[in-house]
């Protein structure tokens, strides 16, 4: 039996992966397609077991590992894990396990630490990401000297993989979760969830323009262009970057939504059934 083939080593020709639990990463996906005009991009929705939040970390974890195997089977030259559940639950594995850049969420605490003048902040997130170690990590080093209010958002992401941007259901899911945190003071909400970015209209409504809000999404798309000119990965050339969708739920109503959120009709295809139906596991991108 000849040896296994090495793996390809990524290429500046090659696109960027990108996925999230489902639709929210496209708010990363629009800051890099602005930063980097020129990159082909792919971009997964794992919709089909969308929210990741209430997930075990194994469940995510593996879910991370079939969809990073089927970005790179597709030969993406660096991956983004445009959710912050699925950064604090798989991020390590997934750079041990591949050899390619891989970039990930955090909550902007750091930057609305310096922001706030009140001394106090917010955090909208699922409860997956603000029980993570990341997390907890975050606040031991930037937290001190500031009040840091947390606020699982339970239900935020269904509303708005359901299409639901601003209905009477989503604001007042807003108005529940939004108006503690004003009420303690916090100047500065930090939007710990890649979904959270497209109901700002609503959280902007409610907490008035004095209220900073920190959208993650640009300074993510700036460290993606920092780690591919680290690694000389850049594309060659100045034409515009093409840009492919997957989902692992229907096809139709995902074209619909991301259409909708993306600006601009697409075309949505169907995971492979491997990576699609099996959360559990490994994806084989030779069987997909």
């Amino acid at each position: 039996m000849p040896p296994p083939s090495p793996p390809r080593l990524p290429a500046p020709d090659r696109p960027i992966g990108v996925f999230d639990s489902g639709v929210g990463g496209l708010s990363v996906l629009r800051e890099i397609r602005r930063e980097l005009p020129g990159e082909d991009l792919l971009y997964v929705a794992d919709s089909a077991h969308a929210p990741y939040g209430d997930k075990p970390s194994g469940f995510i974890e593996a879910r991370c590992m079939a969809i990073t195997a089927f970005l790179v089977a597709r030969d993406a030259k660096a991956v983004v894990v445009a959710c912050n559940t699925a950064t604090g639950a798989a991020i390590g594995a997934l750079r041990r396990e591949f050899a390619l850049p891989v970039v990930g969420m955090e909550p902007a605490v750091k930057p609305a630490a310096g922001n706030t003048a009140s001394g106090v902040v917010g955090v909208l997130a699922t409860r997956g990401t603000l029980e993570s170690a990341r997390f907890a990590g975050l606040l031991a080093r930037f937290g001190s000297g500031i009040e840091v209010v947390v606020q699982p958002a339970h239900g935020l992401v269904e509303r708005v993989e359901a299409g639901d941007l601003e209905g009477a259901d989503t604001r007042g899911l807003v108005e529940r979760y939004v108006t503690p945190l004003l009420r303690r003071g916090a100047d500065t909400l930090v939007l710990g969830c890649t979904h959270y970015p497209f109901i700002v209209p609503l959280i902007r409504d409610l907490a008035g323009p004095e209220v900073t809000i920190m959208d993650p999404g640009p300074a993510v798309a700036r460290e993606v262009r920092r780690r591919l000119a680290d690694e000389n990965l850049l594309a060659p050339g100045s034409q515009a970057g093409s840009t492919r969708f997957w989902t692992s739920h229907d096809t139709a109503a995902a074209a619909r939504l991301m259409s909708r959120l993306w600006g601009a009709e697409v075309e949505v295809e169907r995971l492979p059934a491997p990576v699609a139906a099996a959360p559990w596991g490994r994806f084989d991108p030779d069987g997909a």
